[in-house]
């Protein structure tokens, strides 16, 4: 299937609210890479390529994709039962304890569906389920196969984001949005991404911006940019975007309509003189 759909997850620092924007940017291409991948919005909005590689350090959300791309329905099966509930939330936190690759996907699908922003350090995953604004359970199974379905013949692994740089073929497109380089992101992840691996990462798009092709989206920051000097384009970006009402557990609060404006640079190394969303 190469239709856009939302990623089945909800993901701190995700990119679900710019994907439009970002798009825009892409370039034609057959080969598609997201390096850091997360809940890969960016690639269940495009349409498929000829060739996609997903890949992230974390190999819980991995997992949990090759579970719904090769096993959809023994996950479906397992989920048919469930509801949303805070005790619920608080069993898979606390108590159950995964012994198989199914396992560990059932328990990091429903915690990623309720808790509050779909953060899934454990220390700060909490309660964050609204009937009126999170997708349902009886609602996961259509979005498992949806899902499933286009994830068929997608490379999926976990690896350092390093690896995979240096072994993209020639030519393929990369998207890699990393957390910020200015903001303490170790709260929302269960891998952290030092400051040293904001310079590795500079560094090997250094060494292959003549191989391949890349869109990195970062923070608008004074380091950034200088880091990025060398890149063809930074652009500064902004949109804006709407939170709607979430519950949050630890501190007994809701919020509705929140409004923010995401802000940050796009940095690339090749000309927006080719043509837009062309999607091969």
């Amino acid at each position: 299937m190469t239709y856009e759909i939302n990623s089945p997850f909800r993901y701190a620092g995700g990119k679900f609210y710019a994907r439009k924007l970002i798009l825009e940017h892409f370039p034609p291409h057959t080969n598609y890479i997201e390096p850091l991948a997360g809940g890969a919005s960016l690639f269940f909005a495009k349409q498929k390529a000829r060739k996609n590689w997903l890949n992230d350090t974390d190999s819980d959300v991995m997992n949990c994709f090759a579970i719904i791309r090769d096993y959809p329905e023994d996950l479906i099966e397992r989920l048919k039962d469930e509801k949303a509930t805070k005790e619920r939330h608080s069993y898979y936190k606390k108590e159950f304890e995964p012994t198989t690759d199914l396992d560990r996907a059932v328990r990091w699908f429903y915690l990623n569906r309720t808790s509050y922003s779909g953060i899934m350090n454990m220390q700060n995953c909490y309660w964050g389920y609204g009937d009126k604004y999170s997708m349902r359970p009886e609602n996961w199974p259509r979005n498992i196969r949806r899902v499933s379905a286009k994830l068929q013949g997608v490379k999926l692994t976990s690896l350092d984001f390093e690896t995979v740089i240096k072994e993209a073929e020639d030519e393929a497109f990369l998207f890699i949005d990393p957390p910020y380089f200015n903001r303490d992101q170790d709260k929302f992840y269960t891998h952290s991404f030092t400051r040293e691996d904001h310079f590795r990462l500079c560094d090997v798009l250094r060494r292959h911006k003549d191989n391949v092709r890349f869109l990195l989206t970062y923070d608008n920051s004074p380091e950034v940019k200088e880091l990025y000097q060398w890149a063809n384009m930074i652009l500064e970006k902004e949109w804006n975007y709407t939170i709607n009402r979430t519950d949050d557990q630890k501190n007994h609060t809701a919020r509705k309509g929140t409004r923010y404006k995401g802000k940050e640079f796009f940095i690339l190394n090749y000309s927006m003189q080719l043509p837009l969303n062309a999607q091969l």
